[in-house]
C-alpha cells in the first residue's frame, strides 16, 4: 500500500537578486559550538550586510549571558528583511546542487514535510523518523528561538533509501532543462552551492517516485523486514534537533491553528542515503575539565572488558580502529600532550554500536564528576586540536556504514544520540532559503 502524502513542494523566500549570497549563506547554527573563533570570522566577514547569520542562532552562544537579547534582534531582524522586501516568493520543489570542498557534488531536493507524521519518540513507527535518539532538553533552547518567529530556514537534511535512484537522480540528470535560481561559492572554504526549479513535469515525477519508495511492502522487501513492517520514507540526518522543535511547536498551536497552517510543515532537503557524493563521519566526544586519569576512569568503568593500547601518533591510532572486527567495540583516546591510545571493550551487545557503549562511559563519567562537560565534535583534526589543552581528553569514534542506517532503525529503533554525521563540519548545509511559519 502506498504511503499517505506527508510532504509536498514547498513554498520558499530566497534572498533578492542583488544580495551578496556569499555573504548571506553561514554554516548550520550546530557546528563549530567549541570554535569561537570560526564565528567571529564569520561576523567579521558578513559585517551588516543581509545575512542569514543575523536570523540565526550560532549554539556556541547559547550559554551567553546576553541570549535573549540575542533572539530579539534574531526576531527583530525576519520582520526587517521582510518588510524592506530582501526576500522574494518562490513557489516549487528546488534541486540542490552542493559542490563539497574537495569537489564531490551532493544532490537533494528542498520540500516540505508534514509534522503531523513525524513523531520523535524511541519508540516510532511514523513515516518521518528519527535515525538518533532526541535530547529532550535541547529543544526547550530553540524553541525559544523559533516561538515569535517569522521565518525558519533548515539546516535539516533528511534521507531516502533509494537504491535505484528513482527520485532525485532523475531530475538532475535533466539539470539543463531546468531554471537557475542561485548560485554561490560559500564562506569559509565550505565550497560552493547552487539551486535549479524543477518544472511541473519533474515535480509530477519526484512526486509519483516518493510515494512508490514509501510503499509497506517495498519497503520491507529492501530490508528483509516482515511484510508488515510499518515503512520509513524519511529518515533524519541532520538537525535532528531542529525538526522535533518545529513539531514542538506545532503541537502548541495546532488545536487553534487550523490544518492548513503554515507551521504545520517543516521546509527540510531530502538527499538519498545511497548518493556516491555522501558520506558519513563519527561525532567524537570531547571531555572538557577531566579530573583525574581518564585511563583509570575507564578501567573502572569497563573492567576487566576493556584493553587500553597506547599508538604512537593520531594516524596509528585510526588505522588501528578501523581494522577491528565490527564485534568489537572500540575507540580511539585522544590526551594532552599528543599522546594516543586504542580502547577496545569486548562482549559489547551485538545489537549496540560503538558510540552506545562509549556513551554509557561518558554520561556516566559526568554524573560522578569525573568531567565537567562533554561536546560532540565533528572532524578528526578539531578533535586532535581541541583534546590537546589542558584537562581534556578525546574519544575519536568509529564510523557508521551508511548502507546499514535504515535497515539498522528499522530493526532496533533510533541509534543512541549524536552517533554520525553526514560529512565533516565544512560539508554541513549552509542557510539559504527561508520559508514563512506564521499566517
Amino acid at each position: 500500500m502506498a504511503s499517505p502524502n506527508c510532504f509536498r513542494p514547498p513554498h520558499l523566500l530566497l534572498p533578492r537578486a542583488d544580495i551578496d549570497l556569499h555573504r548571506w549563506s553561514v554554516i548550520a547554527c550546530d557546528q563549530y559550538t567549541s570554535d569561537l573563533g570560526y564565528w567571529a570570522r564569520v561576523a567579521g566577514q558578513v559585517g551588516d550586510a543581509p545575512s542569514t547569520l543575523h536570523l540565526v542562532f550560532p549554539e556556541v552562544f547559547l550559554g551567553s549571558a546576553d541570549k535573549s537579547e540575542r533572539i530579539a534582534r534574531i526576531q527583530a531582524a525576519m520582520r526587517r528583511y521582510l518588510a524592506e522586501g530582501l526576500l522574494r516568493d518562490h513557489a516549487g520543489a528546488v534541486l540542490v546542487e552542493r559542490t563539497l570542498p574537495d569537489g564531490r557534488v551532493r544532490r537533494g531536493l528542498m520540500l516540505e514535510l508534514d509534522l503531523e507524521h513525524y513523531d520523535y519518540a524511541p519508540t516510532s513507527i511514523s513515516l518521518i523518523r528519527p535515525t538518533e535518539g532526541t535530547m529532550v532538553e535541547r529543544i526547550a533552547q530553540r524553541l525559544e528561538v523559533r516561538q515569535g518567529a517569522e521565518l525558519e530556514l533548515p539546516h535539516i537534511l533528511v534521507l531516502i533509501d533509494d537504491p535505484q535512484r528513482t527520485v532525485i537522480e532523475p531530475p538532475a540528470a535533466q539539470r539543463r532543462r531546468l531554471k537557475p535560481l542561485y548560485d554561490t561559492p560559500l564562506m569559509q572554504g565550505g565550497g560552493r552551492v547552487a539551486g535549479l526549479a524543477l518544472d511541473a513535469d519533474a515535480q509530477a515525477h519526484v512526486v509519483q517516485a516518493l510515494r512508490a519508495l514509501g510503499d509497506g511492502a517495498a519497503f520491507a522487501a529492501r530490508h528483509d523486514l516482515p511484510p508488515d513492517t510499518p515503512p520509513m520514507l524519511f529518515a533524519m540526518g541532520d538537525g535532528n534537533h531542529s525538526l522535533a522543535t518545529a513539531k514542538a511547536c506545532w503541537d502548541r498551536i495546532k488545536a487553534t491553528a487550523g490544518s492548513d497552517h503554515p507551521a504545520r510543515w517543516a521546509l527540510v532537503e531530502v538527499e538519498n542515503v545511497h548518493d556516491p557524493a555522501l558520506e558519513f563521519s563519527p561525532i567524537h566526544r570531547l571531555l572538557v575539565g577531566v579530573a583525574g586519569e581518564i585511563r583509570q576512569a575507564l578501567a573502572a568503568h569497563f573492567g576487566a572488558r576493556v584493553r587500553i593500547l597506547d599508538e604512537p601518533d593520531a594516524a596509528a591510532m585510526r588505522d588501528a580502529l578501523a581494522a577491528l572486527p565490527r564485534r568489537q567495540h572500540a575507540a580511539g583516546l585522544v590526551q594532552p600532550g599528543g599522546r594516543h591510545a586504542l580502547v577496545v571493550v569486548a562482549d559489547a551487545p551485538a545489537a549496540q554500536l560503538d558510540v552506545a557503549t562509549f556513551q554509557g562511559f561518558v554520561d556516566a563519567l559526568l554524573a560522578q564528576g569525573g568531567a565537567r562537560e562533554v561536546d560532540y565534535v565533528h572532524g578528526d583534526d578539531a578533535l586532535a586540536q581541541l583534546a590537546s589543552a589542558e584537562g581534556c581528553a578525546g574519544l575519536h569514534m568509529a564510523t557508521l556504514g551508511k548502507s546499514e542506517l535504515i535497515g539498522r532503525v528499522a530493526r532496533h529503533g533510533p541509534l543512541p544520540r549524536k552517533s554520525f554525521s553526514m560529512g565533516e563540519a565544512d560539508e554541513k548545509r549552509f542557510y539559504l532559503e527561508a520559508r514563512r511559519i506564521r499566517s
